[in-house]
């Protein structure tokens, strides 16, 4: 377990949270420190940037979907082996899933793991001023514990000690280090296609840059001074990673460039109840690995990659044959609008995708949902049962049109209660991307339906000897 923990918040979405926790995990890494990175919130893209920094796996912790006493599992689970754990906020540190209470946000994480606040201030074109900031985040509740601040976007080191001032002397606490305005570290596009320049090592430099600039402003020292906490121990009733099933099943996974957006507990809860996970490449034109019985097909599918992916003729005619054979098949986000018949790009080019799903998508360049989503049963499938209840989010540039209404679920989010995805016997498909710790009940349903058409299958090889 990590000997120390840090959440890293701002006062508001974009104040440079993300450039400063990748700045830190960079330097302490530098200082030879194994450093686990977290990300509150349904967020894919803050933590590929954390898992390429650090070399470990990032988590996701969110105390709507998943309730404390899950959170605190995965923090504890994840954080093994750690000599600090960094978890990066979500939008200002107040801000959740309701306006009348901190659920869902930065601020309740910080408090459920118990975790010491660093607070980022955008300090540009103010002195005095970011004092009234800071304090106002202190009073506004008494549970969060902010044990320091980080001056963004300051000027100058004469503005930096200005601001610093005025801090340190009305809020009570260290204001331990800054970034300079003129430093002109700009994130990489923030889009979903990103991930593949990190994982072919494009943005090294960038995050190596990042490192020497928090190491040359930042008091890292005293950065690990007030991250030093008692130990954090998970008490719940069961670990959902302390199952050690021998597999029973093998399950394709679509995992590549196109396909990246899965959430890494959804892999260990199905690796614990018995799953072998097979990846496999569409965008390589790779087909369903052999003696697989399930098949999971995450989100992602970036306007960029569209091209590619449908002339994977191979991958694509191998699904299909997957799907149309029983195989119990899972996909979401990207992997959704992968399985149905076309795709149009946003230039109105039209390509083929694989078929499964009757129906078109048309991507946007204007976003069309975000946000959690409730989501329950509304018929019997392999996967969710009617009435059956789970959670996740949203996220997506898509509109999918069908003349066939097979509803999968019903989600309900903001703006109230629709039927969604498309379901058949041995599908469930739709734009929601799901976290499996909502709802364990689908997990060891996929495992049963898989055994089931590994015994079919089986026994129909048998036969045509």
């Amino acid at each position: 377990m990590a000997k120390r923990r840090l959440v890293i918040a701002g006062t508001n979405s974009g104040v440079g949270k993300t450039t400063l926790t990748i700045g830190i995990m960079a330097a302490l890494m530098k200082k030879g420190l194994t450093v686990q990175g977290f990300k509150c919130g349904p967020d894919y893209i803050d933590p590929s940037y954390h898992t390429a920094v650090t070399g470990r796996i990032s988590r996701n912790v969110d105390s709507y979907m998943l309730g404390r006493e899950t959170v605190l599992d995965v923090f504890t689970h994840a954080s093994r082996g750690a000599d600090i754990s960094i978890m990066e906020g979500v939008m200002g540190f107040f801000d959740g899933k309701d306006p009348k209470n901190d659920i869902g946000s930065t601020a309740d994480i910080s408090v459920i793991t118990k975790s010491p606040v660093l607070l980022v201030v955008d300090c540009a074109s103010m002195a005095r001023s970011a004092a009234a900031i800071v304090k106002g985040f202190q009073t506004l509740s008494s549970k969060p514990d902010i044990v320091g601040v980080i001056a963004n976007k300051v000027g100058s080191e004469g503005h930096f000690n200005i601001v610093k001032t005025a801090i340190e002397q009305e809020c009570g606490i260290p204001v331990i280090g800054y970034l300079k305005r003129e430093n002109e570290i700009e994130i990489p596009e923030r889009s979903l296609g990103l991930i593949p320049s990190i994982e072919r090592g494009e943005l090294d430099q960038f995050f190596e840059r990042l490192g020497e600039l928090v190491s040359n402003t930042v008091d890292l020292d005293k950065l690990l001074e007030i991250s030093t906490v008692e130990p954090l121990s998970f008490h719940g009733k069961e670990s959902l990673f302390s199952r050690s099933e021998v597999p029973v099943v093998q399950i394709a996974v679509a995992k590549d460039i196109a396909f990246s957006s899965y959430y890494e507990e959804n892999f260990e809860l199905l690796k614990s109840c018995g799953a072998e996970l097979v990846p496999f490449s569409i965008m390589a034109d790779e087909p369903v690995p052999p003696n697989c019985s399930g098949l999971y097909i995450g989100g992602s599918l970036p306007e960029e990659f569209v091209l590619a992916v449908s002339n994977s003729e191979r991958a694509k005619q191998s699904v299909l044959e997957a799907i149309m054979s029983g195989m119990p098949t899972f996909a979401e986000g990207g992997g959704f609008s992968f399985l149905t018949q076309s795709i149009t790009l946003t230039n109105g080019e039209t390509v083929e995708m694989t078929g499964a799903i009757p129906g078109k998508v048309t991507m946007h360049s204007s976003l069309k949902a975000i946000g959690y989503r409730d989501i329950k049963g509304c018929k019997e499938n392999f996967l969710l049962p009617a009435e059956g209840q789970a959670k996740g989010h949203e996220y997506h540039y898509s509109t999918f049109e069908s003349d066939v209404q097979q509803y999968a679920y019903a989600t309900k989010g903001m703006r109230g209660t629709k039927l969604d995805g498309y379901t058949t016997e041995n599908l469930v498909a739709g734009f929601v991307q799901f976290h499996f710790a909502t709802c364990l009940h689908m997990v060891e349903r996929w495992i049963k339906a898989c055994t089931t058409y590994q015994n079919t299958q089986m026994e129909v090889h048998h036969g045509e000897r």
